[in-house]
C-alpha cells in the first residue's frame, strides 16, 4: 500500500507507518524524547511543556504562557477591531488546559471576480472579520464608537473556521522543509490521484517568497514567529516590526484617525517572541489509551488511504533544543494542501485556492467537540463521510468496511 512505500521510499524519515505502532525496542535511540505521552511515559499533559527542556526552556515557556493568558485593552493598542484580547480565549482546552481550542468560529468572505478568480474584497476589510470593536472612544480628533465588523451585502461567500489546537507545534516548526516537499514528492510518485502541493508563502521574517507554509487551514503561514506575530494583528488589533499596520475597520482607513493607541508599533516585538516561545515549547496532545482494537483500527487507516494524507510519523531536524533536536513525534498529518472539492471553504489565501486545503492534523482528536474546519459535524463517521476531492476515494472505501472493520476504524481515531 502507499503508506508502506513512503516508509520504505523515505527511510529514516518515517514519513509513514502502515502498521501498528513500533515496539520499544524498535524505536531509535532518543525515543524518551518523542512525545512521552505518545510511549506511555508519564509527565505530559494537554497544555505540558515538552518533556526534556532545559531550565532556559522552562523559564522562556513559562513567561510565553502569562503572555498568552493576558489580556490586552486598548492601551495596549487592543483594536480598534479584534476578536479576542488574548490568545487563550480561543486557545483553551480540554478542561483549562492553556493551548488547546475553544472551538470559536471566525469568519471568512470574498467574491468571484468576472475573471473567476477570488476577491479578499479589502476594500471592505476582508477577508477576515474581526468581529469585536474597542467601543466608544474620545480622541483628539474627536469621539467615535468603534464596532465589531460584519459581512458586506456585496460578498458572495463566506467561510467559518475554527480555531485550531497549538498542541505540539513546536516540533512540526522544527521539521525540516524538505521532509514535506519529499512527502509530496512521494505522493506524486505512488499515489496522483491524493497528491499534496506544498504551500508557497512568503515569510515576512526573513523577506523570502518561497517559504513553506505549515500552519492554518490554508497552510497559510510558513512559522510559529510569523503566525504569532500575525495573529497579534488580525486577531486582536496590536502592530509590532513584523505587521506595523492597523487593520482599516470595515476597510475605512479614515476611521484610524480615532484609534487611541495612534502609535505604532503598539508592541516593540517582545510579545511576539513570547508567544513564540510558549508555542515551540508546547508539548504535544498526549495519546488516549490504546488495545487490540486500536491497534487494527490503525492497521485499517492505512488499508484505506487514510494515511497516505493524514502522515503517521515525522521526524524534526537538528536543533540546539534537545527536546526538539531529531526527534520523531505523531502528527498524523502531511501539511500538505490538498484539493478537497466540496469540503473547500471557497477561501485563497496565497496558492491556496477556494478548494484546496491543509491536512489536519489528527492527534488530539479526541478531545475536539465540533470536526472539520468550520465545525459542521460533531462525530468521525460524519467528519469522514464529508471528505471529498482526493478525500473521497478514502471515503467510499470507509462506506466499504464491514462493520468489525469500521468501529476498530473509529475506535483508534479516538484514541488520538
Amino acid at each position: 500500500m502507499f503508506g508502506r512505500r513512503i516508509a520504505v521510499a523515505a527511510g529514516a524519515l518515517l514519513l509513514a507507518s502502515c502498521t501498528a505502532e513500533p515496539l520499544a525496542q524498535e524505536m531509535p535511540k532518543n525515543a524518551d524524547r518523542i512525545a512521552s505521552a505518545e510511549l506511555g511515559v508519564a509527565g505530559t499533559g494537554f497544555g505540558d511543556p515538552l518533556p526534556g527542556l532545559g531550565t532556559a526552556e522552562l523559564t522562556k515557556f513559562g513567561v510565553g504562557e502569562t503572555e498568552f493568558t493576558t489580556a490586552e485593552d486598548p492601551a495596549d493598542g487592543l483594536g480598534p477591531v479584534f476578536n479576542e484580547a488574548s490568545c487563550v480565549a480561543c486557545h483553551l482546552g480540554p478542561g483549562e488546559a492553556v493551548g488547546g481550542t475553544t472551538g470559536r468560529l471566525e469568519t471568512r468572505f470574498g467574491r468571484t471576480r468576472a475573471d473567476g478568480s477570488f476577491d479578499p474584497m479589502a476594500e471592505f476589510g476582508g477577508s477576515l472579520i474581526q468581529d469585536h470593536g474597542i467601543g466608544f472612544v474620545s480622541v483628539p480628533a474627536g469621539t467615535f464608537t468603534f464596532v465589531g465588523e460584519t459581512v458586506p451585502p456585496e460578498a458572495t461567500m463566506t467561510a467559518r473556521r475554527r480555531t485550531q489546537p497549538l498542541f505540539g507545534l513546536g516540533l512540526v516548526d522544527a521539521t525540516p522543509e524538505s521532509t514535506f516537499r519529499s512527502i509530496a514528492l512521494l505522493q506524486a510518485i505512488f499515489a496522483p490521484q491524493i497528491a499534496g502541493t506544498p504551500s508557497v508563502v512568503p515569510d515576512p521574517s526573513t523577506g523570502s517568497n518561497h517559504a513553506l507554509g505549515k500552519f492554518g487551514w490554508k497552510a497559510q503561514v510558513p512559522s510559529l514567529f510569523v503566525f504569532s506575530g500575525d495573529a497579534y494583528l488580525n486577531e486582536m488589533g496590536i502592530t509590532t516590526p513584523l505587521f506595523p499596520n492597523e487593520n482599516c475597520p470595515q476597510g475605512k482607513c479614515e476611521l484610524l484617525q480615532f484609534n487611541p493607541a495612534a502609535d505604532t508599533p503598539n508592541d516593540d516585538g517582545t510579545g511576539v517572541v513570547r508567544f513564540n516561545d510558549f508555542m515551540t515549547f508546547l508539548g504535544p496532545p498526549p495519546r488516549g489509551p490504546r488495545n487490540l482494537k486500536t491497534g487494527i483500527g490503525n492497521a485499517v487507516a492505512a488499508a484505506i488511504g487514510c494515511l497516505d494524507c493524514h502522515v503517521q510519523t515525522l521526524r524534526t531536524g537538528p536543533n540546539a533544543v534537545a527536546a526538539l533536536d531529531e526527534v520523531y513525534y505523531h502528527p498524523f498529518s502531511d501539511f500538505l494542501l490538498h484539493d478537497m472539492g466540496s469540503l473547500g471553504d471557497g477561501i485563497t489565501q496565497n496558492q491556496a485556492t477556494g478548494k484546496l486545503m491543509r491536512t489536519q492534523p489528527l492527534w488530539g482528536l479526541r478531545t475536539q467537540a465540533a470536526l472539520l474546519h468550520d465545525g459542521r459535524v460533531t462525530t468521525i463517521e460524519a467528519a469522514i463521510e464529508a471528505h471529498d476531492g482526493q478525500g473521497a476515494r478514502a471515503r467510499a472505501r470507509f462506506g466499504r468496511l464491514d462493520p468489525f472493520s469500521r468501529d476498530a476504524l473509529v475506535a483508534f481515531l479516538k484514541s488520538l
